[in-house]
């Protein structure tokens, strides 16, 4: 890090890439600044060439790792690690877009490897509307928690937005919504309840070759029972979900993202003053998120999701995909 600015490099240039591309110029440049963005499609790059002319196109991996202080990896998930490791070789740290990984064992090795040095996007880390739900909590808006629910639908998979990455998305290698949109909302339940654990599940894969339609789900969080359905099909919407907290004393949710909700004695809903839109949330959170990054390639205490704590979503995840599989080959 020169004179203190932070030199991010992007490897990756789909939708995850491009977005954290477009915060990280928002922000001062004596904060943080691009050191390059590189992918592998010619696509990509022109695309980048076209939309950011003025971001550096190193020629592969190795270059932007080399000019970077920390490297965004935000590749298909079966390459996160590769990338990963070579930049914690090179003595960078690394932000590593989720899934951390699709292989467990490999993930568990690379987390022992890494230490401290990384982190994952999980922006719920930075969400506003999270922070809203945990003054509600801590102010005693639910009492003494009992149970976690989260529902996720979806129109169909991939939602529309990521047509162009459906080839990956909608594989059963590394694709499906579990890894893509469930996997945030276990992070919400760890990072506020403790380690996932306990997991019974049942996961359906419907259409040959493709990613999971449609997964039941019990697990716990630390000592609250959660409880998860997801499907594809079952809404109108791109995507809609909830996340919601419930104890003796009442309940608070998480819908759609970003907006917070609490529940009143007469059991209807009380939208938070200030929620906002998704659209009008993300820039914050990726704000906040790069300012987390900063603070873990200085070395210092930081809000991020940890490699520890995408461990063990993944754990859970491919846990819940894996049923399914058995079940498919059956």
């Amino acid at each position: 890090m020169q004179d203190g600015t932070l030199s991010i490099g992007i490897i990756g240039a789909g939708i995850m890439g491009e977005r954290l591309l477009g915060a990280i110029l928002d922000q001062s440049p004596a904060l943080v600044t691009v050191s390059g963005v590189w992918d592998p499609a010619p696509s990509a790059m022109a695309r980048m060439a076209a939309t950011f002319p003025q971001v550096p196109r190193p020629a592969d991996a190795a270059a932007v790792i080399a000019a970077s202080d920390c490297v965004y990896i935000a590749s298909p998930p079966a390459f996160h690690l590769g990338h990963a490791r070579a930049a914690i070789a090179a003595g960078k740290s690394v932000f590593c877009e989720k899934p951390l990984a699709v292989d467990v064992e490999d993930a568990r090795a690379f987390v022992a490897e890494a230490g401290d040095r990384g982190a994952v996007n999980f922006p719920f880390a930075s969400s506003l509307a999270v922070a809203t739900l945990m003054d509600w909590i801590a102010q005693g808006a639910v009492g003494t928690a009992s149970r976690i629910t989260i529902e996720v639908a979806f129109a169909t998979w991939p939602r529309s937005w990521q047509a162009d990455a459906a080839a990956w998305l909608d594989g059963r290698q590394q694709g499906g919504f579990t890894r893509e949109v469930v996997s945030h909302f276990l992070f919400l339940s760890r990072r506020l309840y403790g380690p996932l654990h306990g997991l019974s599940a049942s996961a359906a894969f419907p259409e040959k070759g493709r990613s999971e339609r449609s997964i039941e789900v019990r697990l716990m969080a630390g000592e609250i029972p959660v409880d998860l359905r997801g499907s594809v099909g079952t809404t109108t919407k791109d995507d809609h979900n909830i996340w919601m907290l419930e104890g003796d004393r009442g309940a608070v949710r998480l819908c759609d993202w970003s907006v917070a909700e609490r529940r009143r004695p007469d059991g209807t809903w009380e939208r938070a003053a200030d929620a906002l839109s998704q659209l009008e949330a993300r820039p914050i959170a990726l704000r906040r998120q790069i300012e987390g990054v900063v603070r873990l390639t200085r070395g210092e205490a930081h809000h991020l999701a940890t490699l520890t704590d995408a461990l063990n979503v993944q754990e859970i995840v491919e846990g819940i995909l894996a049923d399914g599989l058995r079940a498919t080959r059956c």
